[in-house]
């Protein structure tokens, strides 16, 4: 819809309804924008391929439905096959991820910086033309709406603030996959390891970490949550095609800006800000400004506060 939509802006159901629009759609923001984050923290390389993989990961958990019956006969009932899409696109995801660094990041790890990041340019449009050539432009529809299921995208609640269960899942879904990764990060040796090598490499592979495997770990990690985040969009919204990993990949490499781009936390607040804002600014103005907003936005976080939210400021050693 581009025309201005003219309502009561005191219209508190409105409100609410776009608030939890804007809290699902950056929810899945904030899911590929901890790929961006995690590998930038890493490598401090700008991942432009990640949200491609986030579109192979919705045509995984389209395919795996197909596979399995969905819509018109299912071999099982919605959730446990929604289980196994799930877990098929956030494997095929991890496993696209680690090929990606293996064989397009890693042998540029030591060349200029210029020249990864126009690989990982050239991976993208790789990745979004492959898919053009296997499945055509065309949009597929996920079609897990029906009269099977239709009480999961029912609105439920009280008074204005109304949500389906769908809805609820995607939001829930991301805050804890957040938590679990923050844990990983923060708890485990690997994720100690993940900080040592962002301060420095070449300390770290002299302490005895396998910077290698380290990465990868990243890698894996970063595209799993795309796939689900892939998943989940093709769930939500129903349709899902080959270029919608282009335009959904800005924005949360602009959530990752906005967030602080290297913090996990920001990464996620950064996402639903973007989300919110989005969905505010398509229901209350026109759809026409949202992309114009959201990409000022980025420009102004670069200018005057480039380490965004949450982001702290590097200490360059000279």
């Amino acid at each position: 819809m581009s025309t201005v939509l003219a309502f009561d802006f005191y219209n508190w159901h409105f409100f609410f309804a776009e608030l939890i629009n804007g809290l699902t759609t950056g929810s899945l923001y904030a899911l590929i924008a901890l790929g961006y984050t995690m590998v930038y923290g890493v490598l401090k390389l700008l991942n432009f391929a990640h949200g491609d993989v986030y579109m192979i990961g919705a045509f995984i958990g389209y395919f795996v439905l197909n596979a399995m019956g969905w819509p018109l006969k299912p071999i099982m009932p919605l959730v446990p096959l929604l289980l196994v899409a799930f877990a098929a696109a956030m494997l095929g995801c991890a496993a696209l991820g680690v090929t990606i660094e293996r064989f397009a990041y890693r042998p540029l790890r030591n060349a200029p910086r210029i020249a990864p990041l126009i690989s990982a340019l050239g991976v993208s449009f790789f990745l979004q033309q492959t898919a053009v050539l296997l499945w055509q432009a065309n949009p597929r529809s996920y079609a897990t709406y029906s009269f099977h299921n239709a009480e999961l995208y029912h609105p439920v609640g009280w008074s204005n603030f109304r949500f389906s269960y769908i809805q609820l899942l995607i939001i829930l879904s991301t805050v804890v996959l957040m938590l679990a990764l923050s844990f990983f990060v923060w708890k485990t040796r690997t994720g100690k390891a993940m900080r040592a090598v962002s301060v420095d490499p070449e300390a770290a592979s002299m302490m005895g970490i396998d910077v290698d495997r380290v990465i990868m770990v990243t890698f894996l990690l970063g595209s799993a949550l795309a796939g689900a985040a892939g998943v989940m969009t093709g769930i939500a919204f129903q349709t899902i095609g080959p270029y919608m990993g282009f335009g959904a990949g800005l924005k949360a490499f602009t959530a990752a800006v906005v967030g602080g781009i290297g913090n996990i936390g920001g990464a996620v607040l950064g996402g639903l800000l973007i989300g919110v804002a989005e969905t505010f600014i398509v229901g209350y103005v026109t759809s026409g400004f949202s992309d114009l907003v959201l990409y000022s936005v980025l420009v102004l976080f670069m200018l005057f506060r480039s380490t965004g939210i949450r982001g702290v400021a590097v200490i360059q050693k000279v």
